[in-house]
């Protein structure tokens, strides 16, 4: 399992993928994504964006958005290193902080992020809190977190090192012993014998 960033024919997939887990969509920018691949498969297991926001007035801000983990690969730490390169990044590019608008704080609590008071955001998170809760997010809350504090927990960068997807018989799919069928001994009406 590894993370690079996102090609720009993974388009597509990327908006079905935030369309489908009912995340914001707005300002899509398919070259502002990281995407979490298995490299044993080749499978899209997770994705994120940090978006940079540029006030007319104040310093450029940093905001972390848009993380979604496929379903069958949830709970393994793809999340986690989906954060954790757009948090390097961000460094990379020289800011120290990084802000999140969210329902689901706990989940980022983990690494680092903390709470922090409405008034304490730049005014242009702000506006785009007051957006999101009036549209795909209504718990959502301002978190922060410095980018030298960032940190992923050891399970969960465990976890990650052993990811796989989940297989399961889907709901269209019938397996043979569901019938009394024994697949080893089992023979069929246009068998060849091969």
């Amino acid at each position: 399992m590894y993370v690079r960033d996102a090609k720009n024919r993974e388009e597509v997939w990327l908006l079905d993928r935030i369309d489908e887990l009912g995340l914001d969509a707005t300002a899509f920018r398919s070259r502002d994504y990281v995407v979490a691949i298995d490299e044993v498969s080749n499978a899209k297991a997770g994705f994120g964006r940090i978006r940079i926001l540029r006030p007319d007035e104040g310093e450029p801000v940093r905001e972390l958005t848009r993380i979604g983990v496929l379903e069958e690969w949830r709970g393994q730490g793809v999340g986690a290193h989906v954060v954790e390169r757009l948090i390097e990044y961000a460094g990379d590019e020289g800011f120290e902080r990084v802000y999140a608008l969210t329902g689901e704080g706990a989940y980022l609590a983990q690494f680092g992020f903390q709470h922090i008071d409405t008034d304490a955001l730049p005014p242009v998170l702000q506006d785009r809190l007051d957006a999101k809760r009036d549209g795909v997010d209504p718990d959502a809350k301002p978190l922060r977190v410095s980018v030298d504090r960032f940190r992923v927990p050891d399970r969960l960068r465990e976890a990650f090192k052993a990811a796989s997807k989940e297989e399961s018989v889907g709901d269209d799919e019938t397996a043979p012993e569901e019938f009394g069928i024994d697949p080893d001994t089992a023979t069929y009406k246009y068998d060849t014998g091969r």
